[in-house]
């Protein structure tokens, strides 16, 4: 089986968690998750997503995973990132996910 990658452009608020640790984050859009999740063949535990972001400047991997309340994925932001590319809390931002199927 070859190997598709599929793109996703983004865009959405930043937010923070308000347990421990204060975390912050964006949420792929309701519409956007659906489109993905159809393009799931394997999932890792608890529904977690291995993909690739591009933010501004800044590449990496990560996991995006579900959430239930807003039905899309949460996408988690490092502070290295956030620092890099002048992110913050409240910022409206566009970046773009890269799934491998």
């Amino acid at each position: 089986m070859i190997d598709n990658e599929i793109h996703f452009l983004v865009e959405s608020t930043v937010q923070r968690y308000s347990g421990v640790g204060g975390w912050h984050y964006v949420i792929v859009p309701k519409q956007q998750s659906a489109e993905i999740k159809n393009y799931l063949l394997q999932r890792r535990s608890w529904g977690l997503v291995s993909i690739t972001v591009t933010l501004g400047h800044s590449v990496w991997k990560t996991s995006i995973f579900p959430d239930k309340q807003s039905e899309g994925y949460l996408l988690p932001l490092k502070a290295e990132i956030r620092k890099k590319e002048k992110i913050s809390l409240g910022d409206r931002i566009s970046f773009s996910i890269l799934l491998s199927v």
